[in-house]
């Protein structure tokens, strides 16, 4: 391709193919799919995304086909590769100039940079990094920004590397470009600490920019450039400088203002810092030992003291707690129970951790998180009052709660309390002990600060196994308290029952359960929303524990039904109805068939949830579990759900169909149980059998349950079942055998076999072309004893059973074989009789045995000296 004539021509058709109409657009793609293997393409490419005076729809374009490419072509063994010479071109021209106006596609550029410097870089690019490192010191502020935005991404990519070659290369690149990169990110942080004051957000941003991008960089050389970086100076001294320039930034935010795009920048460096901190002691846990002490000085400050208050922010919080907790769980800081065997490494941290966690410091890291952090905000309060079921589902971990406040603290005072209860058992305890009787319904701040030390004894209950007389407490304490009805008590209500259920599975006597169930139908006809979805919780976790006892729920079991249903009704969150949709299963698959009087209101309300869910396939994985469950609690009474149930199946099992992906596992787990429970096959039943081919050919995790199905077809009517699908059925086991596993072969071999069992005069008509498989395997000697023992069970069926069809069977092996009859029976038997201790199962060695007796009445002469030994294989015990 000539790079004057084709510029040209790529441009043109590159602006079509930014088009919004199709019939412009979809040629356009054509035509640029057609040039991608041709040589001079992104050279073309590459002049038309550097030209910043064209359109910046049509560079971006450019760009990204350019970054494509090197995916597909840059590697020397790709198909179509590009030339070495085009490529050193390429190379050259993509670090001539980093002057990009366009941050969109300035991040594009540099990544697609990083691209080949994975590939190439340092063998085939050594010119790379110098040129990086030369670039970045330029004074004009856009080619430095864009030098140093490529140095980042280019240092990212070569960091993730895993190879041990390719590691060795990163451990030299950032032993060589170290100290360049320390005096580069401490060069842009000054400077930014110089301007903050200036009050030019300009200046301030654009330094701030800098010193993000530098320490970018340093995380990766730091984390990822050493093997033993505690031998490095200039590493441990970047680490230990960390908390200082740490307290510089924050001290930065009360002169940033509410500049929004300024303070964001600031925040996103004050966590980067953090994350140094946290990778490090991820990857290299014995050379952050020297850091210990000053982590958890500085974060504890931070975080329980009045150090922090007003210039911390959320996530900052999150990340100091992330770091206590990171060090108190620690395996490497842990020594083993016999001192004498912990490598003097995890002695030395451990040490140090022992000497940093006194009882004051202890002591006041626990009660700052019960009396501080676990305090439910006014934010979380009118959230609960205009949105209940949005505070529930964030209540319970919400995938935008991964980073929040809430959750990390409760998991650090859980990994606390386990690392130091003996310590910490008291002052939770004396805590419990101040809190003894009512609240005054006026004291809202009384209420939240028992709802907080009630929290953290729910958190910590396997801690507090011994030491709490949980009994005792929820009859003359917790049991009263819920039956206060006043709506500022609603925290303490919903807190008191979803402590209960944390207590349940660890210290609660059985004869209080009635108790129990009692208030839980109270609680379930609650004004507030969210303590019934946290009563409903509660519920879950009762009937779910190994000591929970039919007898003792069945007379509430009407009540909590009707209850249950009528708030499945009420919610309207897809994630709340899910929850409140297992709870009803989990008490289904309880109390089983004792559900079937109650569950008319549910039978019928369940297909119009269906319906409503089209766009909520994980709504429609939760109403798929309750149906499994409403199967096997109605039994063969199930089969008046068919008209709503069978078109479920069909759709869940369907690979054709989009929602598979999310419904297929508990869709199979569905239609197997509605065979397990079916009285009969209807046409219906047998026609959804459809969906199985497909999913054969899939050869996935669920052919398990997949054999288990076609087992129960013919069980309930072979039939009419291998009338209809055997020749299908026969044709895809086929395929299977000659590539699944051993195991799997054995599943498909025990289809076959139950099948002659159920069914000896059609099934090895049906599945005759498996059995010369079995036949040769016999003969050849199969060396899979459980293969051998299943091969063994299918013949034995079809010799004892079916004679004719056996004799037939051997008259084709013979002239396959190109053997006598005889000769061949003769070759066969002697092989089953030197396998028969293969067959371990008593059922399947006495079928052997019988089928082997079932030869002697033949008039065949050479048979008669096997008699003896036929007569012994029938009375032996296996081996």
């Amino acid at each position: 391709m000539d790079l004057n004539s084709a510029s040209t021509v790529v441009l043109q058709v590159l602006t079509q193919a930014t088009s919004q109409d199709t019939a412009v657009l979809k040629p356009a793609e054509e035509q640029l799919k057609q040039w991608e293997t041709q040589p001079g393409f992104y050279s073309v490419l590459l002049n038309i995304f550097t030209n910043h005076t064209l359109d910046i729809n049509v560079r971006w374009l450019a760009v990204l086909y350019f970054k494509n490419g090197i995916d597909r072509y840059w590697r020397r063994v790709a198909p179509h590769a590009l030339s070495e010479e085009e490529k050193s071109t390429l190379r050259a021209g993509l670090i001539t100039n980093f002057n990009e106006p366009i941050n969109q596609i300035a991040t594009q550029i540099a990544v697609l940079i990083a691209k080949v410097a994975r590939l190439d870089c340092p063998r085939q690019w050594p010119e790379l990094i110098p040129t990086l490192i030369e670039s970045v010191k330029v004074q004009d502020d856009l080619r430095q920004h864009r030098a140093l935005l490529t140095f980042y991404h280019v240092t990212k990519t070569l960091a993730s590397k895993r190879l041990a070659a390719d590691r060795k290369l990163f451990y030299d690149l950032a032993s060589g470009i170290y100290n360049f990169a320390c005096s580069l990110w401490n060069h842009h942080t000054d400077t930014f600490l110089q301007q903050v004051s200036s009050g030019n957000e300009a200046a301030v941003l654009s330094s701030l920019e800098r010193t993000l991008l530098s320490l970018k960089v340093l995380r990766k050389l730091t984390v990822n450039g050493f093997v033993e970086p505690h031998k490095n100076m200039e590493v441990m001294g970047f680490l230990h400088g960390i908390f200082d320039r740490l307290k510089q930034f924050l001290e930065c935010s009360r002169s940033v203002g509410t500049n929004n795009v300024c303070r964001d920048r600031l925040e996103k460096t004050i966590i980067l810092f953090t994350k140094v901190l946290l990778d490090f002691l991820d990857q290299h846990p014995f050379s952050f030992t020297p850091l210990i002490q000053r982590s958890l000085e500085f974060s504890v400050s931070y975080v329980f003291t009045e150090v922090g208050e007003g210039i911390t922010f959320e996530r900052f919080i999150v990340q100091c707690m992330n770091l206590i907790k990171m060090i108190v769980k620690n395996y490497a800081y842990k020594p083993s129970k016999n001192f004498e065997d912990s490598s003097p490494e995890t002695l030395e941290a451990h040490k140090i951790k022992m000497a940093f966690f006194t009882y004051p410091t202890l002591t006041e890291i626990c009660r700052r998180l019960v009396s501080h952090y676990f305090l439910l905000t006014e934010e979380e309060l009118t959230m609960w009052e205009e949105d209940p079921e949005g505070f529930t589902v964030e209540e319970t971990g919400g995938d935008s709660w991964k980073y929040s406040l809430r959750p990390c603290t409760e998991v650090l005072f859980i990994d606390i309390f386990h690392e130091y209860n003996q310590t910490l058992t008291p002052v939770l305890l004396e805590m419990m002990q101040t809190l003894q009787g009512p609240t005054n319904v006026e004291d809202m701040n009384a209420l939240l600060i028992k709802d907080a030390v009630y929290n953290a004894v729910g958190l910590a209950a396997y801690e507090l196994f011994d030491s709490v007389d949980f009994d005792q407490w929820f009859k003359n304490q917790l049991l009263p308290e819920l039956q206060v009805i006043h709506n500022r008590y609603k925290p303490l209500r919903r807190r008191v029952i979803w402590l209960i259920g944390q207590w349940i599975s660890v210290k609660f006597k059985s004869d209080l359960r009635p108790m129990l169930y009692e208030a839980i139908c109270n609680l379930l006809q609650d004004q507030d929303l969210v303590v019934r979805i946290e009563t409903a919780t509660t519920l879950k976790l009762t009937v779910d524990d190994f000591e929970f006892r039919t007898d003792q729920f069945l007379p509430y079991l009407e009540t909590m039904f009707t209850l249950l249903f009528q708030l499945l009704q009420q919610v309207t969150e897809c994630d709340t109805k899910m929850h409140v949709l297992h709870v009803l299963s989990c008490v289904i698959e309880r109390v089983n068939m004792q559900i079937r009087p109650y569950v008319g209101c549910l039978v019928q309300y369940l297909p119009l949830l269906w319906k409503q869910s089209e766009e909520h396939n994980m709504l429609r994985c939760a109403i798929l579990t309750t149906l499994i469950h409403l199967v096997q609690g109605l039994g063969a009474d199930s089969k008046n759900l068919y008209p709503f149930l069978l078109p479920v199946i069909q759709l869940s099992t369907d690979v054709s169909q989009p929602p598979h992906v999310y419904l297929l596992e508990d869709g199979l787990e569905l239609w197997l149980v509605t065979l397990e429970n079916s009285p009969c096959i209807t046409p219906e039943l047998l026609r959804i059998f459809q969906n199985m081919s497909p999913l054969l050919e899939r050869s996935s995790e669920n052919l398990r349950t997949c054999f288990k199905i076609i087992n129960g077809y013919i069980f309930l009517s072979s039939t009419e079942f291998l009338q209809t699908y055997a020749v299908g059925l026969c044709q895809s086991f086929c395929e299977l055998l000659k590539e699944i596993t051993t195991e799997g072969q054995v599943q498909v071999l025990k289809v076959v076999e139950n099948a002659l069992k159920v069914n000896p005069v059609l099934g090895p008509q049906m599945f005759q072309p498996i059995l010369p498989y079995v036949f040769r395997g016999i003969i050849e000697g199969e060396r899979y004893p459980v293969v051998m023992s299943t091969y063994l069970g299918v013949m034995g069926r079809v010799l004892l059973q079916n004679a004719s069809f056996f004799s037939s069977l051997l008259n084709e092996m013979a002239h396959k074989f190109n053997q006598e009859m005889d000769q061949l029976l003769g070759n066969m038997i002697e092989m089953w009789v030197d396998r028969m201790d293969n067959i371990t199962q008593p059922e399947r060695r006495k079928l052997s045995a019988l089928a082997l007796l079932s030869l002697l009445p033949s008039d065949n002469s050479f048979l008669y000296p096997w008699q003896p030994l036929f007569y012994t294989l029938t009375v032996e015990e296996p081996m």
